[in-house]
């Protein structure tokens, strides 16, 4: 998408948005402008973050950071384009730009923080947000180990900051629709639940080492992970933003499509079984794991289970679609692909609207307009960092499970395998290294 197209997407989202539930703005109404600064401007904050945000009413992108001076260059151009046009000036020089994260989270003038980083970033970002007292918006999967997402949650708690993790699925109609059936019982007891997962390209298997771009600071991106030679091929493209970037296929900085997908839809499978604080007891699996510079897990399958027998399973093949689908007691529901196609054995259910007394989900804030609301009116945001972080340890299991072979149990208060050291060993936050070792 070229810039000229970008800015009217994001002049028509917020025309579309102008007119949100009085509650967007608080209830004693505006408080004052909200600035935020967004910490990381690639693919999802130009295709997503970034115009959502600046269309949420009282709030102002102030200040824009990536360790990539070319794509925070864009992201700056981009605002300064942006509000310029909302106000009818010729120009607007008001968003300024940092090479440096903790510019913008210690910045006096910046009161909310959109995190849109590499995965590897996650915690570290987090936590020193929490820490700084910064509210912040922070981009799923919120971590790459269960350990390292509970000290997360933990801080954020303690801290007392309104703290958002990014997913949008609670606020697609389709998705929360789905929700609402099953919490107002119109399927039944919900006994069984069946997802798939998008296939990845073929993985790269090796890479020449490169010059680092003159325009990245690689050391930088690196942050906590291991000091390894530049090659595109590990970071992103160079000088876009609409490729799906490279880093999302090495380990070291995520953890594939376990991770990327599971974090949106073990969030609805946890909000339809009415188990955000806690998760499955049971989790087996296989997967491959690559051979290669793009080194993670492809064609799984994994079966959980739940305390309430509710049996769920995710798999991934060549030419599998995003897909979840429901079975309860008496009748099934499906959504597949993206924003999603609901089919049903009841087809009267597709077109059902919850009836007064009924759990009705069709008026959820999108999920940027969500994080400014619940600032505003000091509230928990609709998916809390200690909700996201059960979610993607659902993910975690899973893979760990895949990488023993075994069968295991989980106990999700203690957060432990049950009788496995080998996957215990592998709940533990991957080793920082450097100035972040101690964050």
């Amino acid at each position: 998408m070229d810039r000229r197209t970008f800015l009217m997407h994001s002049a028509a989202y917020a025309a579309s948005a102008a007119i949100v539930p009085s509650r967007v703005l608080g209830a004693q109404g505006p408080s004052g402008r909200i600035n935020v600064g967004f910490i990381g401007t690639g693919r999802q904050a130009f295709g997503s973050n970034l115009p959502q945000m600046l269309a949420v009413p009282g709030v102002q992108v102030v200040t824009v950071c990536d360790t990539d001076r070319w794509r925070m260059a864009e992201a700056q151009k981009f605002v300064n384009e942006f509000y310029a046009k909302r106000d009818g000036k010729s120009s607007y020089n008001g968003c300024t730009q940092t090479a440096d994260f903790r510019d913008v989270i210690h910045h006096k003038d910046v009161d909310a923080l959109m995190i849109s980083v590499p995965d590897h970033w996650h915690t570290t970002m987090g936590t020193m947000a929490a820490k700084a007292k910064k509210n912040f918006a922070l981009e799923k999967p919120l971590s790459l180990s269960v350990q390292q997402g509970r000290a997360l949650a933990d801080v954020v708690k303690a801290s007392g900051v309104v703290a958002r993790t990014d997913s949008e699925f609670r606020s697609v109609r389709k998705q929360n629709h789905a929700v609402e059936l099953i919490r107002n019982g119109h399927i039944g007891k919900l006994q069984r639940i069946e997802i798939t997962f998008p296939s990845d390209p073929t993985p790269v298997v090796d890479a020449p080492d490169m010059p680092v771009p003159s325009e990245l600071d690689y050391q930088m991106w690196l942050g906590p992970a291991p000091v390894v030679p530049y090659t595109e091929k590990r970071v992103h493209d160079r000088q876009q933003t609409k490729m799906r970037p490279n880093w999302m296929r090495l380990n070291t900085y995520a953890q594939g499509m376990i991770s990327n997908w599971g974090a949106h839809y073990f969030d609805m499978v946890q909000w339809a079984n009415r188990s955000e604080d806690s998760g499955p007891v049971e989790v087996e699996g296989h997967g491959e794991f690559p051979n290669a510079l793009w080194d993670t897990m492809i064609n799984f399958k994994v079966t959980y289970r739940y305390a309430n027998d509710l049996e769920m399973t995710c798999e991934q093949t060549p030419t599998s679609i995003p897909s979840i689908t429901y079975h309860g007691s008496e009748a099934w529901l499906k959504i597949e692909n993206y924003p999603g196609v609901m089919t049903s054995s009841k087809p009267e259910l597709v077109t059902l609207e919850p009836e007064k007394g009924e759990e009705n989900f069709s008026q959820n804030l999108w999920d940027k307009n969500d994080f400014i609301a619940a600032i505003r009116e000091h509230r928990p945001t609709m998916i809390p960092i200690e909700t996201g972080h059960r979610d993607i340890s659902i993910s975690q299991i899973g893979l760990i499970a895949c990488q023993t072979g075994e069968k295991l149990h989980w106990n999700p208060e203690t957060e432990l395998f049950v009788n496995s050291n080998r996957a215990n060993s592998l709940l533990a936050a991957p080793i920082a290294r450097g100035e972040w070792a101690h964050v």
